[in-house]
């Protein structure tokens, strides 16, 4: 295995960061998430037509 030097628990680098206040936001903003929907499943619908020429 590869030379992990960080491998002592409950060290601040341990733990993944935190997300910022902005990123709470759009992952928890209804309208934001209604768009994130659409735009997604226009782009499958895209997708699946090319491929049923």
């Amino acid at each position: 295995m590869g030379n992990i030097t960080n491998r002592e628990p409950y060290q601040q680098a341990y733990y993944p960061p935190a997300p910022t206040g902005f990123t709470r936001f759009m992952r928890t903003c209804f309208i934001w998430q209604l768009y994130r929907f659409f735009v997604i499943n226009i782009k499958m619908l895209k997708l699946i037509a090319k491929s049923h020429h």
